[in-house]
């Protein structure tokens, strides 16, 4: 079922986007070769934490990290471990940060050093989708013209559209109705409807489409091993479009 929020449950979900924005901001200064995604999950824990929020992928369906840590070719949901980042890897940080029982939820893609310009171009190009689906934020509007909107840019820069995983509604859960694809026909799906909360999150490959899950039942990662980007914002359908709550 999709839930309209209230004015009081948005400015509720504000605060919690407040911290995670703030939290992607600190771990983007911590960001070095020779760290380990376990520290990185540390320090993201730490301060969310210290803001009185929780950091709610902790214990998820039994995922047991305060964030999905994914570098290259993992495309989500990877969990944190001893492993070192290096120079040329891209590091995507996604979590969800709960606070007065509202959530947030927000990923980026970092570049670690120096890249390939094909790298570079993915992890930009997959942001830039994201706003062209954002363009089709507004009441009347629907799902799907979010979806074909960010497929369309896809294609036009040459990357794949992981099919498998999808954006979601957000409100007292993390994952709501209405499912958000970042693939489509225009004109289909739910209606867009002032006070609806979702994450339009973006996931798109050098590579093939596929994907496959690792044994630990969490990690999805592509299936040539090419590498994927990941870009993800809390956006509020407003009276006259969008408000990005975990912007920038």
């Amino acid at each position: 079922m999709i839930t309209i929020k209230s004015q009081r449950e948005i400015d509720l979900m504000r605060k919690a986007a407040r911290i995670n924005v703030d939290a992607h901001k600190y771990i983007e200064s911590k960001l070095r070769p020779g760290i380990t995604t376990k520290k990185l999950d540390k320090l993201i824990y730490d301060y969310v934490i210290k803001k009185d929020a929780y950091p709610s992928c902790l214990g998820y369906e039994g995922f047991p990290a305060s964030a999905c840590i994914s570098l290259n070719d993992e495309v989500v949901h990877g969990i944190p471990d001893d492993r070192k980042i290096k120079d040329g890897d891209i590091v995507k940080i996604d979590f969800t940060v709960r606070k007065d029982g509202y959530e947030s939820d927000m990923s980026r893609t970092y570049i670690i050093g120096d890249v390939p310009l094909e790298i570079k171009n993915l992890v930009e190009n997959t942001k830039k989708a994201f706003y062209e689906g954002l363009k089709e934020v507004k009441p009347g509007n629907r799902v799907g013209d979010i979806s074909n909107a960010i497929e369309t840019y896809a294609h036009e820069c040459g990357l794949s559209v992981v099919e498998e995983l999808t954006g979601h509604g957000i409100g007292t859960d993390m994952h709501e109705d209405p499912e958000v694809p970042n693939y489509g026909m225009p004109h289909k799906g739910p209606v867009l409807k002032e006070g609806m909360v979702i994450a339009i999150e973006p996931m798109l490959n050098l590579g093939t489409k596929e994907v496959f899950m690792l044994d630990n039942d969490w990690t999805v990662v592509t299936k040539d091993g090419k590498f994927s980007a990941h870009y993800e914002n809390t956006v509020v359908v407003t009276k006259d479009g969008y408000e990005i709550l975990t912007g920038d």
